[in-house]
């Protein structure tokens, strides 16, 4: 009788454990080096609040079942043992696993997108700045959705964290995915949010920041013309933009960003096609 009660208590605990995960655990927990870790979080009545490497990170309840962050995972972090802090004190240990991206090398006619002049870079650092100060916004909203949507249609173009050589030089790999698509295709926004951030920058070109809410943040570079101002509301779907190919870019195409709690992380993941 003991054995059979055991039997029991240990399917109903795997029982729950299936139960528990829902449709965003399966989605989007991918721990890798820039990737998603979904993190389950101690029961409460109302949402903990968790940090990150000191950044607030997303908390969502999942399905009415449990409380989950979704942490994004720099590119540069070693697979092992990371931590959450969660409500000040109590620690939560998720794991990364490795990841190999592959090499992409591209040639540039204009030699100064490879190495720019001094005065461009100061250029470069003061728009460097903006964006990163865009990135570290954390904003109460919840996010519309978080399976999202393309933000234009056509085929996926360079994957995220591609190695990227420029005229045979080793630069930063790629932090974010492209799409194919002609100069003009309309842009609309995967989820709704804030425009938090626009301008014309040296290595992006036209560019759009937007603001999901609770770290979850868009850019989206290279535009031909941007149709938003910074601190209009866009709606799921609403026009943000058209496809270009400024800055550095050798034809049109919209280069998409997605950013959690700070960190760079693959949009494939939150359109359902992330590639182990």
């Amino acid at each position: 009788m003991l054995r059979n009660l055991l039997i029991g208590a240990l399917l109903g605990l795997c029982s729950l454990s299936l139960h528990a995960e829902g449709f965003i655990t399966r989605l989007l927990n991918h721990p890798v080096p820039g990737g998603v870790a979904v993190v389950g979080l101690p029961e409460q009545a109302t949402a903990p609040r968790a940090e990150y490497q000191g950044k607030p990170v997303l908390i969502i309840r999942e399905e009415q079942q449990r409380w989950i962050a979704i942490v994004g995972i720099d590119l540069k972090t070693a697979p092992g043992q990371q931590r959450l802090q969660v409500d000040g004190g109590q620690q939560v240990t998720f794991d990364v696993h490795g990841k190999k991206y592959e090499e992409q090398h591209i040639t540039l006619r204009n030699k100064s997108q490879v190495n720019p002049a001094p005065a461009q870079l100061q250029r470069i650092q003061r728009e460097l700045d903006a964006q990163l100060a865009a990135y570290a916004q954390f904003s109460s909203r919840q996010p519309s959705n978080l399976l999202l949507d393309r933000p234009v249609p056509g085929s996926l173009s360079s994957a995220f964290g591609l190695r990227r050589f420029f005229n045979g030089e080793e630069r930063n790999a790629h932090s974010g995915l492209d799409f194919a698509a002609a100069t003009g295709t309309p842009i609309k926004a995967p989820a709704a949010g804030k425009v938090i951030l626009t301008g014309n920058y040296f290595f992006n070109g036209n560019t759009v920041f937007v603001d999901h809410g609770q770290g979850l943040i868009s850019m989206f570079c290279h535009l031909s013309h941007i149709d938003v101002s910074v601190g209009d509301e866009v709606e799921r779907g609403g026009l943000l933009g058209k496809v270009g190919s400024t800055g550095r870019a050798t034809g049109p195409h919209l280069h998409w960003n997605v950013s959690l709690n700070g960190n760079r992380v693959d949009p494939a993941i939150f359109i359902g096609a992330f590639k182990p």
